[in-house]
Formats: C-alpha cells, sequence, structure tokens
C-alpha cells in the first residue's frame, strides 16, 4: 500500500486550479529580463526548471512604464511583453506547472532616470525612504508627484489591461502585488497617503484604490486573481498608526470579490527591527479572510507543515529555497539537504545575466 503524503505535498483545489502540492513558488525580483521589459530565453527556463511547485508565481511585473522601478524588470504593458511571456507560460505548462503573473506599479519607488526623465507619481507628494539602482549607480528616492483622480483611474485600467495582456500570455491567472510599500500599499497606508478626497483620509477611502483594482483585474480573471499583502511591511519608510484595524478591514473587504487567494507576508528581522507593530500577520489576520491564505517568509519545512495541519494557511510560498533548488518540494518531500544561493546572484544586470540564474542542479 502506497504511504500516505503529507498535507504540504498534497494537492490541493484552488478555485478552478488543481494544484499538485501545498509549496508555492514566491514571487522574486531577479533582473533577468530585456531592457524594454521584454522577458528572456533564460526566464522561460529559469521558471520551468522550477515547475514542481504547485504554483509559480512571476516576478513583479510593471503596468505601465512608469511603474518603471528596476533596472531589467518585466513589463507587461505592450503586446510585445505578452508574446515574449508565452514563451515562459508554455515552458512552465510543457513542465507540468501553473504560473500567475505578478502584476506591479512601483509608485513613488521609481526615479527619473529609470522613467525616461519623468517624476515618478504616488498618492501624496511624499518621498519613500531608501535607495535604487539607475543607470548611474544608487539614487535616493524622489519626491514623486502627487496622483489626479483621472491619472488614479487610468492606472486602474492599466492594471486590466496587465491581466488582459496576461490572458493572452497564457498564464494561469495573475496576482495584484498589494505589498512591500509599492503603490497600492502606498495608497493603504497613512504615512504615505495624506489625500482628503475620495482616495484618502479614513481607512475605507485609503482602501478605495485596492478594491478598484481588484474589481477590475477580477473581471479579467475571476476566481484565478491572488494579492499580495505585507501588513507589517516597513521597506521606503512604510507604516501606519492602526495597522491592525486598516488590515483587517482590508481583509473583510477582500471578501467580497472572487479571488483565488490572499498572499502574506510576515515581518522580516529587518521589519521587526524597526518596530512593525504586528508580529505574526497570518495568526493575526486568518480569521477575517474568507479565501485560501498563502503564508510567506521565514517558512522552513516543519514550520510550514505546522501552518498547513494547523489549517492557519492552506499553501505556504518559499523564495529564496527556490533560487537555488530548482525541485524544491522533491528535495523537502524527501528532507534532501538544500543548496543555498549567495546574496551576490539575487539580481541580475539583464538577460545575459545566467550565473546563479539557470545554473542550479535539478535534483530528480
Amino acid at each position: 500500500m502506497e504511504s500516505k503524503k503529507e498535507p504540504l505535498f498534497e494537492g490541493v483545489t484552488a478555485k478552478e486550479l488543481n494544484l499538485k502540492n501545498r509549496l508555492v513558488m514566491a514571487p522574486m525580483t531577479r533582473l533577468r529580463a530585456h531592457a524594454d521589459g521584454k522577458a528572456s530565453t533564460a526566464m522561460a527556463q529559469y521558471y520551468q526548471q522550477r515547475a514542481t511547485a504547485g504554483l509559480i508565481i512571476t516576478e513583479a511585473t510593471m503596468v505601465s512604464p512608469l511603474s518603471h522601478g528596476y533596472m531589467f524588470c518585466p513589463g507587461i504593458y505592450a503586446p510585445e511583453h505578452a508574446s515574449a511571456w508565452r514563451n515562459v507560460t508554455e515552458s512552465v505548462h510543457a513542465a507540468g506547472g501553473l504560473i500567475f503573473l505578478q502584476i506591479w506599479h512601483s509608485g513613488r519607488v521609481a526615479h527619473p532616470s529609470l522613467l525616461d526623465g519623468l517624476s515618478p507619481v504616488a498618492p501624496s507628494a511624499l518621498a519613500g525612504t531608501g535607495t535604487l539602482h539607475g543607470p548611474s549607480g544608487k539614487v535616493s528616492l524622489p519626491v514623486p508627484e502627487e496622483l489626479s483622480l483621472a491619472q488614479i483611474a487610468e492606472i486602474i485600467r492599466e492594471f486590466a489591461n496587465a491581466a488582459e495582456l496576461a490572458k493572452l500570455a497564457g498564464f494561469d491567472g495573475v496576482e495584484i502585488h498589494g505589498a512591500f510599500g509599492y503603490l497600492i500599499d502606498q495608497f493603504l497606508q497613512d504615512v504615505s497617503n495624506k489625500r482628503n478626497d475620495a482616495y484618502g483620509g479614513d481607512i475605507a477611502k485609503r482602501t478605495r484604490f485596492l478594491e478598484e483594482v481588484v474589481a477590475a483585474v477580477c473581471a479579467v480573471f475571476p476566481g484565478r486573481t491572488g494579492i499580495k499583502l505585507s501588513p507589517a511591511n516597513t521597506f521606503y519608510g512604510m507604516g501606519d498608526s492602526d495597522p491592525m484595524s486598516l488590515f483587517k478591514y482590508v481583509c473583510q473587504r477582500l471578501n467580497q470579490y472572487d479571488l483565488a487567494y490572499v498572499h502574506f507576508m510576515e515581518p522580516n528581522e529587518s521589519d521587526l527591527a524597526s518596530g512593525a507593530v504586528i508580529k505574526n500577520v497570518v495568526r493575526t489576520f486568518r480569521a477575517d479572510c474568507n479565501h485560501l491564505v498563502i503564508a510567506n517568509g521565514g517558512f522552513d519545512k516543519a514550520k510550514a507543515s505546522e501552518y498547513i495541519e494547523s489549517g492557519l494557511a492552506d499553501l505556504i510560498s518559499f523564495g529564496r529555497p527556490f533560487i537555488s533548488n530548482p525541485n524544491l518540494p522533491y528535495m523537502l518531500e524527501l528532507g534532501l539537504p538544500l543548496a543555498e544561493a549567495s546574496p551576490t546572484v539575487f539580481y541580475g544586470q539583464g538577460p545575459e545575466s545566467v550565473l546563479g540564474y539557470t545554473d542550479f542542479s535539478v535534483v530528480n
């Protein structure tokens, strides 16, 4: 008689998608796209190598030229982007995998040197903290332009267009990036949103932009749209005066939409050192969320199994372990030792940067 699999390695249904296990490859910025935002040949190989994940979520992908936060990040705002991404989706599907595209607007986390001289945009004209790598080296985050109501409406259309192009590219769904101090997070949190119109002020108004993006994307990908949130995030100077009330409200509002899942990021050491109020995100908000929950951040096999078996999470996403262990589900199930990747190879400089990308061994 075949032995029963551990719950972590059993299949699960996410709306109409059947996942072969509960391990998700987390979205990770790798910066191996072409300068024009088209996905590279190396990206197709990279994602195909990791197709044993129950679900792959790609790196953050720009919904417009003004969402260009990093050099060599991919885009999904033009037909040529969809065509290039199709090489990736076909490679993953040929290997029996499922893949979602993470769609993203960086907001104020950008720089004119990456935007053809244009200013970044944000809910309010407040600069984030930190630096970015521009064509001439490190640059500080500038003061962004405050978005007009017409510009907000246009960005919502850009998210919907990105979802349409993702469908054209053959993706199984999309994940909306609502975390890490990027545009949606900037609207949510009162450290970055000082508006006094329909998109700023109380919690309901600050959540409006998120809801309108979710509604627009779900209209394209009903049941196949996820969202990522990071309630304890302090990246780029983020924070809120009452994060518990804010994200409780966000989770409850999201329950009305036809989402595949909500993807929660736990605080990292930097967040905790910076005074993050919420120490355990999933434990705090699980009861407020009616959707499948993906937990991300600081998991090993034992902790992942604990969360699955206790019902705290339905899926667990792994980031860095997937970089150096393409066949991570197999490795974890058999208890094999994991390889480690050096942080020096996490980020590339375009499509030729294959070192530390596609050259890790696939163990079978």
